[in-house]
């Protein structure tokens, strides 16, 4: 029976355990450029015995970002300070992976620790024009205008792009953020996306543009490199998208040579409050893990040794990401490995704490 620290590969990359790192932002780059905070930052975690980490959400434009200490790789100079990360985190054998990612609507805000307000172009914001429809997604957001066709073909490029750059900077696997509220969800509910064109939401599978980076991508990117798409699976509101339309989604992702989902939830409504338990998710990452060909990561309040390996062991995915608490304790894999009884190597310099 598989368990935390059970091993698994996918296409020719092996994970030690079945704990990754959720991407995360920490709002500290400078011009979308890394520094060592990031450094510092990810490799403790590649240290502490993660399997895997998948980086904050990365732009891959300026006008994507959450905010102006996003970390960035749309150009090449951001991508040659990302190296010296993935480098550091390899050599803990610990595979590196980023989040590409593009903020729409929800873009130009104040860093989380400053009050998230949204930031006007007169005090140092840009234009959040980016979304499917004239529709704000956020309280006290200008109203965007609907986004053009060229507007679409330059967001697809950038991915593109922001993935080539990936992998010339060592990232093995590359996640595509379609969720929380960002653009490409925006894309997928219905309660943002209201085209009549080819990138609306006239019937069910009217996926276009998420599925044209997926496909662009992939046929860009060599064979060995992961590629997983995050979502939200639902999002929690009865007009908006289910769960009906996430199978159907990655079903259709999985012909097209996705290998995994991270299945988080909500960002356009609010997620009842009732409904934040232990694992919340796991319920959606179980199900598509069932009845789609993909593998699947859950999300979620999931902060101790026992409730994770209950998670692996019964089938409710195939990896758990680990957010909060690895914030808190960047050594959550090692001590679980202890507290569940397995024989893993610890490194030598943190022997006399195990």
């Amino acid at each position: 029976m598989n368990h935390l620290f059970s091993n698994i590969s996918i296409r020719d990359i092996e994970f030690k355990n079945r704990i990754g790192m959720s991407p995360m932002c920490t709002y500290s780059a400078t011009n979308g450029m890394a520094n060592n905070w990031h450094l510092t930052h990810y490799t403790s975690r590649a240290v502490g015995g993660a399997a895997f980490i998948i980086q904050e959400a990365t732009a891959v434009s300026p006008e994507g970002r959450i905010s102006p200490a996003d970390l960035g790789i749309w150009n090449d100079e951001q991508a040659n300070a990302l190296k010296t990360i993935t480098d550091s985190i390899a050599a803990y054998n610990c595979v590196p992976g980023i989040q590409l990612a593009h903020a729409g609507g929800k873009a130009s805000h104040k860093i989380a620790w400053e009050g998230s307000e949204y930031i006007d172009e007169k005090n140092g914001g840009w234009n959040t024009i980016f979304a499917p429809s004239a529709i704000p997604v956020l309280p006290n957001h200008p109203t965007p205008k609907e986004m053009t066709e060229n507007d679409i073909d330059n967001v697809i490029n950038n991915f593109v792009q922001a993935a080539i750059r990936a992998v010339a900077a060592g990232y093995k696997i590359i996640e595509i953020h379609a969720a929380h509220g960002y653009l490409l969800h925006q894309f997928l509910s219905p309660l943002t996306n209201k085209r009549t064109d080819s990138y609306g939401r006239i019937k069910v599978g009217d996926y276009k543009l998420l599925l044209t980076i997926v496909k662009e991508i992939r046929n860009k990117i060599p064979q060995n490199i992961i590629l997983g798409v995050r979502l939200s699976v639902v999002d929690w509101h009865e007009a908006g998208w289910n769960m009906q339309e996430t199978l159907y989604l990655a079903n259709m992702l999985s012909k097209n040579e996705v290998d995994f989902i991270d299945c988080s939830s909500g960002g356009l409504a609010a997620i009842p409050q009732e409904a934040i338990g232990a694992g919340f998710n796991t319920k959606y990452s179980s199900e598509i893990k069932r009845k789609a060909n993909l593998h699947t990561a859950t999300v979620g309040k999931i902060t101790n040794a026992f409730q994770a390996d209950h998670i692996i062991r019964n089938e409710q995915a195939d990896f758990v990401l680990i957010g909060r608490e690895l914030l808190r304790n960047p050594y959550f894999p090692l001590q679980a490995a202890q507290q569940l009884g397995e024989k893993i190597k610890f490194p030598n310099q943190y022997l006399r704490a195990f």
